[in-house]
């Protein structure tokens, strides 16, 4: 099935590459049209200091442009946009993220697309929504959505997350409209339009965050690492070596493990019986676990804590991750213009 699939990209950045990269790994026939004008996606640019200036993509452009033809189009000439259609004529998916409107100017309206083929699946990203016109970046979705108000700690101020994981959020729910209208078009024979915008996909994404102000009226602060509904669930400690390591200790039996792996005094059991207990006497109850803990190597805490079924992990920067066999098997090679890039699986199984 996949193979026979054709996917046509007008999007650029990383939301709509990324779906475009899993139907390629997936093994359709992806065609990514860049825009002639701008030379090509935006991302192209995006290097870091140490990249290499004369070459034609950045490694941020790689990450989510795995196994794609491409196109230079300028969709504003007529005579570009005529090499367009034949594509979108052939083509199962189009996956665009244009600004409000511009799908009108540029005659790609999803009623102009579905006279064009009325079999497409229409695929789109957009920032606040079909009718808004404001400039989305991954950075202003995190600030708007209240991903930033509750990141960090309580002394850095508001921090956006490493990654544009709004923009990847966003993209694994486009991913999933897209799977189910091709599903409906195999019983209907008929095509869709379907459409995810940034900061819908970031608001789905705050669960439990979000119900603690819509049911208990509490409105999320910054706690690091730490978990406002569990303890110990993202508090961190340092070991005898100096390694840091994080547990995520959420049941009442995990907990006695854990009692039991650090040889903790049964009497001070008490007082941290429930995970309410834990997370109100929070301060105390880590401060006696930072204590045990520092007394052991992090190869120590490793054998014991497995041992008791105790859930931790040791805080672990990338060069260490991908040393990890079970990391490099999430590793994809490719060359695109001439260029050996890496990036990771989009297609688990």
């Amino acid at each position: 099935m996949w193979q026979s699939l054709k996917v046509v990209e007008l999007a650029s950045v990383l939301a709509g590459p990324l779906v475009g990269s899993f139907f390629a790994e997936l093994g359709a026939d992806v065609i990514k049209v860049e825009n002639k004008r701008s030379h090509g996606d935006v991302t192209r640019n995006w290097k870091l200091k140490e990249e290499n200036p004369a070459q034609s993509i950045s490694a941020y452009y790689a990450s989510a442009n795995y196994g794609k033809k491409t196109c230079f189009l300028d969709l504003k000439d007529p005579t570009d946009y005529e090499v367009l259609i034949p594509m979108l004529q052939s083509a199962d998916i189009v996956i665009q993220n244009f600004k409000t409107g511009d799908d009108v100017k540029l005659r790609l309206s999803p009623d102009i697309l579905h006279d064009i083929n009325p079999k497409l699946i229409i695929a789109k990203i957009s920032g606040f929504g079909e009718t808004s016109t404001r400039p989305a970046f991954d950075v202003v979705l995190q600030a708007e959505s209240g991903f930033m108000s509750m990141n960090g700690n309580p002394s850095s101020g508001p921090v956006k997350m490493p990654v544009a994981l709004i923009d990847v959020l966003a993209a694994h729910h486009l991913k999933e409209a897209i799977l189910i209208a091709l599903l409906e078009r195999e019983r209907t024979g008929k095509g869709k339009f379907v459409h995810v915008s940034l900061y819908d996909a970031a608001l789905a994404s705050l669960v439990n965050q979000a119900n603690n102000w819509l049911m208990a009226g509490q409105i999320p602060q910054a706690m690091g690492t730490q978990h406002p509904n569990i303890a110990p669930y993202g508090d961190m400690f340092t070991t005898q070596d100096g390694k840091q390591i994080v547990l995520a200790v959420g049941s009442d039996k995990q907990f006695s493990m854990l009692a039991q792996a650090l040889g903790l005094d049964a009497k001070l059991l008490d007082k941290f019986s429930n995970n309410q207990n834990r997370v109100k006497n929070r301060t105390e109850l880590n401060a006696i676990l930072g204590e045990k803990i520092s007394q052991l190597t992090c190869e120590n805490l490793n054998t014991t804590f497995l041992d008791k079924n105790v859930p931790f992990g040791e805080i672990k920067d990338l060069e260490a991750v991908f040393a990890l066999t079970q990391s490099k098997k999430m590793v994809l090679r490719s060359k695109i213009e001439g260029v050996e890039c890496t990036s990771l699986r989009q297609v688990l199984q």
